[in-house]
C-alpha cells in the first residue's frame, strides 16, 4: 500500500512539474479566488445581486485564463486583432474600474504603471474582481447609488451612475473574458471542458 502512494505522489510530482513547464507562471504564483463561484447568499438584496453577476465573471475569467502558454498569449484570429494578452490587460482595466465603482474611488488617468506579464496580470485582475464583489454583498438599500464611476485626469472630474458600470465596464469584462475563451480555443488550448457556469463548479470528468 505504501509502495502504491508513494509512486502516486511521484506521478503527480511530475505531472505537477510538467503542467508548470508548459503554463507561464511567476515565481510567488499562489492560490487565486474564483477556483468555483462562492456559495449564493440567503437573502436577495440589490448588492447581493450586482456581486452575484461580478463573481460569474470571475470564474469564466479563471477558466479562461487558466494553463495559457506563450503561444496562446501571442495569439489573435487577425492582424488588426488585440492579442490574448493584450485582451487580458484590457480586462484588467476595466476590472480596476469595477473595484473603483465599488468603492467610490476615482479611475485616475493616465492610470500609472501596471504589470505586464500574465501571471502578474491574472492574480491581480482576480483580486480586483473579488475585491468588488465582497464591497457589494455589503452594501444594503440604497447604498448601491453610491456605486458611481468617476474618471478624474488632473483636476477634472466626471461622474456617471451605478447604471453606466452594469452595461459598460461589467458588460464589457464578461464579453471580453468571452473573447478569449474563444481565441484559445482557435489557438489549439481550449478550456477545461468540465467547466459549468451555471453550477459555478468545474468538474474532474470522473
Amino acid at each position: 500500500m505504501r509502495l502504491i502512494l508513494t509512486l502516486s505522489l511521484m506521478f503527480l510530482g511530475f505531472y505537477t512539474s510538467c503542467q508548470e513547464k508548459n503554463t507561464i507562471m511567476d515565481e510567488g504564483s499562489e492560490d487565486l479566488p474564483y477556483y468555483q463561484i462562492p456559495d449564493y447568499p440567503e437573502e436577495y438584496t440589490s448588492g447581493n445581486a450586482v456581486a452575484r453577476m461580478i463573481d460569474g465573471l470571475g470564474y469564466r475569467y479563471y477558466w479562461a485564463t487558466e494553463g495559457l502558454t506563450e503561444n496562446e498569449l501571442n495569439y489573435k484570429p487577425s492582424e488588426d486583432s488585440r492579442t490574448i494578452l493584450k485582451t487580458l490587460n484590457h480586462i484588467m482595466g476595466l476590472s480596476r474600474a469595477v473595484k473603483n465603482a465599488a468603492m467610490a474611488q476615482p479611475n485616475i488617468r493616465p492610470t500609472g504603471e501596471s504589470p505586464t506579464k500574465y501571471a502578474a496580470i491574472r492574480k491581480v485582475t482576480l483580486e480586483n474582481i473579488k475585491v468588488a464583489s465582497d464591497h457589494f454583498k455589503m452594501m444594503k438599500g440604497d447604498d448601491i447609488e453610491q456605486a458611481k464611476v468617476i474618471f478624474q485626469r488632473g483636476e477634472n472630474t466626471n461622474e456617471f451612475p451605478f447604471w453606466n458600470l452594469l452595461n459598460g465596464q461589467l458588460a464589457d469584462a464578461i464579453y471580453h473574458t468571452g473573447q478569449v475563451t474563444a481565441f484559445r480555443r482557435a489557438a489549439g488550448n481550449p478550456i477545461n471542458p468540465f467547466v459549468n457556469v451555471f453550477i459555478g463548479k468545474t468538474g474532474t470528468g470522473n
